[in-house]
């Protein structure tokens, strides 16, 4: 397989990039910066930005069977436009770069969050219907993104497919975990909620495993072209519960305060008045989408995914814990301890 992976340098994308190469597919990298370790390992690189259309273009220009869309803004605050041009413009980028270079496969790296209405989910599938209003920039133009991903199919011979894996967490995490040992170590983080909700997660290296189950899934008549698919380790876990327990496994502070999801909520409200007002800089510690988020249940049923692209979870949550506290301990604590 011949294929191209933006954001190839980031957590999900560099597993993805590694899983093929490791089974002899030749890799391009798209992204914006060095990654001479993926060149060693035998990656293309090509260095661009999703909001040039040109230079997605010139990074297609080239013999492709799939293009693993992964590239994205993540995060629960900032400007609008931000998420805008590389969400939605730097999808409609690679969509058009696609279909102009006759390129047959697209697979988008999407998120559960484009279907969150700040409504519990418990074992929901897909025919969840996208909210009529977000509380985050991110969500809303993350499912503006996969609903032109998605429409795209079939169109100047483009098959597309998009997954929604939960909550990515694993060894070389750079988002989910640090932030939250983080707040653990200076005694900030705050349970939201009487901590009964449930929430799906999913392991990187099986995240990975999904996006080139569905790149061979795509084919003409496939029920995966024009679908979208929940990812998870199928094994939905009381979140607070989980989340004390690692702390408890790494020796941080227990947590200790709680804040009902209402007053969580009206905090959050608060604290986006303010870092538009001021304006701030950062993200607020809390805000309303974040609080729902922490307080609600949301895990998914993957049937569709065990289905239609054979998926199944390679690792139990236990199993994964294990492959990721050394990283933990090495990586996060003793940087944190740092001066």
């Amino acid at each position: 397989m011949r294929a191209l992976v933006t954001g190839g340098g980031g957590f999900l994308g560099r597993y993805i990039v590694e899983q093929l190469l490791a089974r002899g597919d030749q890799v391009t990298v798209f992204c914006r910066g060095a990654y001479p370790e993926l060149e060693q390992a035998g990656a293309a690189l090509v260095r661009g930005d999703l909001q040039n259309a040109e230079a997605v273009r010139a990074a297609l220009d080239r013999e492709l069977d799939v293009v693993f869309h992964v590239a994205a803004k993540a995060g629960v605050w900032g400007p609008w436009e931000d998420f805008y041009r590389t969400n939605v413009l730097g999808t409609r980028h690679v969509i058009a770069a696609c279909q102009a270079r006759g390129i047959q496969r697209l697979v988008y790296t999407s998120s559960p969050s484009v279907v969150f209405d700040n409504q519990a989910h418990e074992g929901c599938d897909e025919s969840l219907p996208y909210p009529e209003t977000f509380e985050s920039p991110y969500p809303h133009t993350k499912s503006l993104a996969e609903r032109e991903v998605l429409a795209a199919n079939g169109e100047q011979g483009l098959l597309t497919t998009s997954l929604r894996p939960h909550l990515i967490w694993g060894p070389r995490d750079n988002h989910i975990l640090p932030g939250l040992l983080q707040r653990a170590q200076d005694g900030q983080l705050i349970q939201v909620g009487p901590g009964t909700n449930q929430a799906d997660l999913t392991y990187v290296e099986d995240a990975a495993r999904a996006h080139l189950l569905a790149a061979e899934a795509l084919a003409p008549g496939s029920p995966a072209a024009g679908a979208a698919y929940f990812i998870s380790q199928d094994e939905p876990v009381n979140v607070w519960d989980w989340i004390k327990a690692l702390l408890a496994r790494l020796g941080l502070p227990p947590v200790r305060r709680r804040l009902p999801l209402s007053a969580a909520r009206a905090l959050g409200g608060a604290m986006e008045l303010a870092y538009r007002a001021l304006p701030l800089q950062g993200e607020p510690r809390l805000t309303r989408f974040l609080a729902s988020e922490l307080a609600k249940s949301h895990y998914y049923d993957i049937g569709r995914a065990k289905k239609e692209l054979g998926y199944a979870p390679q690792f139990t949550m236990e199993e994964a814990l294990e492959r990721t506290l050394p990283y933990l301990r090495t990586h996060i604590l003793q940087s944190a301890e740092t001066p």
